[in-house]
């Protein structure tokens, strides 16, 4: 499962760690990506979107069609 949201696009994202020496390497920040599975009435099948935690939260706040109406909009297959 990649690390990346297909509603918000969040993604992760790279630095330093720095050390109490001011050593610095490189580490990676991770997005909280969970996989869920929604029933879509529309074309009456469960689609299994692999979603940030925040974006699990818009899902419950505008609803699974509008939110696969969203992901198609960037041009992704659902």
């Amino acid at each position: 499962m990649s690390a990346r949201c297909r509603l918000t696009g969040v993604q992760p994202v790279f630095g330093n760690n720095v050390s109490h020496s001011h050593r610095r390497t490189r580490r990676r920040w991770n997005p909280n990506v969970q996989s869920r599975r929604y029933w879509l009435p529309s074309e009456n099948r469960h689609v299994r979107l692999t979603l940030s935690t925040r974006a699990i939260k818009t899902v419950d706040k505008i609803g699974i069609e509008a939110a696969v109406a969203r992901i198609r909009a960037r041009g992704e297959r659902v």
